[in-house]
């Protein structure tokens, strides 16, 4: 086993971990992302899958595939996340050092995932 595939393997384990928060510990969740469920408590149904269990599904799906091309996707995800990040930072006034952590954390994930897991001809 690589240094890239030990990093690999632990950015995905990473993943699911915060998945199973987002999907079995929603409200706690919640809290630390500093989101609030409206009227209709929806929220809690966003956070639970889309901070939770779809995490743990491509976290899944890379393990299981074990593919370049499926680390690259998963880098692909982690950098929109870093784009939308910086975008609400910017344009919504939403600037804190959480956000600013979340957003290199997504970044720094992002690029390793892509570059790390390019074919060694096109680096």
């Amino acid at each position: 086993m690589t240094a890239v595939d030990i990093i690999n393997y632990a950015v995905a384990i990473l993943t699911i971990g915060l998945g199973v928060c987002g999907w079995l510990a929603t409200r706690w969740t919640m809290s630390v992302l500093d989101i609030q469920a409206g009227p209709s408590n929806m929220g809690y149904t966003e956070v639970s899958a889309v901070s939770g269990c779809l995490f743990v599904g491509i976290g899944l799906g890379v393990l299981i595939l074990n593919e370049p091309m499926a680390w690259i996707a998963l880098g692909l995800a982690y950098g929109g996340a870093a784009v939308g990040r910086v975008t609400s930072i910017l344009r919504d006034n939403a600037a804190s050092r959480q956000s600013w952590t979340f957003f290199a954390t997504e970044a720094a994930l992002g690029a390793w995932l892509v570059l790390a897991n390019l074919p060694a001809q096109q680096v």
